[in-house]
Formats: C-alpha cells, sequence, structure tokens
C-alpha cells in the first residue's frame, strides 16, 4: 500500500488518531496536508516526523467547521501539490453531558465540529475528485453513533450522521471511481481516553471482549487500506475498530 504521488489531508492532526493516520500516510510516501485548529507546535512536530522519515508535509490552520476555511484547506493542497486524492475527516470534539445539563451551545459545537465539517471538507474536495475521476474519502465516525453512549447524546448523534452522511455520498460518487468509507473507533489510548478516571476505565474494560483498548496506530492502518487501490471495491462501508464492543 504504498501512497507514492498520492495527495492526502488529514483534518485534526495534530494529535490522537489524526496524528497516527497522517505519520502512517507520509511513511507510505503520500505527500501530507496536516490540518490543525489551534495547536500550531504539534502541528509542527507532525510535519517534522513525517520530513525527517523521507516525506513530504506541511501543516494548514483551519476550522474545518466554517465552510470557507474547509475550502481553503482543500485550495491550499491543490495549490502546493497540485492534486488531491485522499480525504480524511478526523476533526472532532466532545461536550459530554446528561440531556438535561446539555446546553445548546454544547450540542451545537458538537455537530458543528463533527459533522458539519465533514460535509464541508467533502463539498470543497468532492468537485476536484470527480474532474479527475478519483478519490478516497475517510470519515473517523465512532462506536458511540452506531450503539448511542449515555451522556454523549451530541457526539453519537454527530457521528452517526457521519455514516449516514457516508453511505449517501458514496452513492452519489461511485460512477466517479470516488470511494467513500467510514471507521468507527471504539475506545483508543488517546488524550480524551487519559482524561477518563481510572476506575471508569476499569469498568469499561469489562465491556470490551478483547480486554484492552486500542491504539490510534490500529486506526491509522485501516485508514491506510481504505485510502488504497487495495480497498478499491469497498465503499459505503462503516468499518468498526472496537475490540468487539458493537459486535
Amino acid at each position: 500500500m504504498d501512497f507514492d504521488d498520492k495527495v492526502a489531508i488529514v483534518t485534526g492532526a495534530s494529535r490522537g488518531i489524526g496524528r497516527a493516520i497522517a505519520l502512517e500516510f507520509g511513511s507510505r510516501n503520500a505527500r501530507v496536508v496536516v490540518n490543525y485548529n489551534q495547536n500550531s507546535s504539534a502541528a509542527d512536530e507532525v510535519v517534522k516526523a513525517i520530513s525527517k522519515s523521507g516525506g513530504d508535509a506541511f501543516s494548514h490552520q483551519a476550522d474545518v467547521s466554517v465552510f470557507e476555511q474547509a475550502e481553503g484547506l482543500v485550495r491550499a493542497a491543490i495549490e502546493k501539490y497540485g492534486d488531491l486524492h485522499i480525504l480524511v475527516n478526523n476533526a472532532g470534539i466532545t461536550r459530554d453531558g446528561l440531556i438535561m445539563t446539555m446546553s445548546e451551545s454544547e450540542w451545537d459545537d458538537v455537530i458543528r465540529t463533527n459533522l458539519k465539517s465533514t460535509y464541508n471538507c467533502c463539498k470543497a474536495a468532492i468537485r476536484h475528485m470527480l474532474r479527475r475521476r478519483y478519490g478516497r474519502i475517510i470519515n473517523i465516525a465512532s462506536i458511540s453513533g452506531i450503539m448511542g453512549n449515555p451522556g454523549q447524546t451530541n457526539y453519537s448523534a454527530s457521528k452517526a450522521g457521519q455514516i449516514g452522511f457516508t453511505k449517501a455520498l458514496a452513492r452519489e460518487v461511485a460512477s466517479r471511481t470516488i470511494t467513500v468509507n467510514a471507521i468507527a473507533p471504539g475506545f483508543i489510548q488517546t488524550d480524551i481516553w487519559s482524561t477518563v478516571p481510572e476506575d471508569t476505565q476499569k469498568s469499561l474494560m469489562d465491556v470490551i471482549p478483547l480486554g484492552r483498548v486500542g491504539q490510534p496506530e490500529e486506526i491509522a492502518k485501516a485508514a491506510a487500506f481504505l485510502a488504497s487501490d487495495d480497498a478499491a471495491y469497498i465503499t459505503g462501508h462503516t468499518l468498526a475498530i472496537d475490540g468487539g464492543i458493537a459486535m
């Protein structure tokens, strides 16, 4: 799965799953656009890591929940590298709380950042992909969008929306050799997991058949497969990578 001459945008790539995906693509010779919203130093570290391994990357600041900024991100990628083949919609936030205490802004922020950003980036990128009759779009959803999760009505709704969006867009663009798939991670060892209280972490282990949390690199390798030509006959699919929780 070599990505020679392929150009990839990864949103929310300064940390966690997005960082792992950007590094994985870079290690496979993709030219990577490392998107970030606030943490420029972390994004620059990802670029340096890709460059150190012989890859080609640059960082670009954009709040992809705003269409004009998502459009600017796609334009910057094409201006820099002359093409765009792969889009990974990974940018996301959580604002957890029971619906009785969830504010309207906490609902709106999550829907806008997680779901509207997916629409924004796809709309900005799809015209180029349609013209060249090739593209790989991967949306990083969550098992919360499959199963639901108490205290996450906003997050679960945003991720379920991504899954429905994935299926609909896959049908729209399949005739142009563009595939659209989603990955639904379970509990992954990221900054968010580190904030979960230790007793809660232990109780969650009981519902994971494999008995452990996943690693960002495990999501990244699946993203690399779905972005490769080896996955050319897979579209509209949601791949759960969750240690068996949702089976």
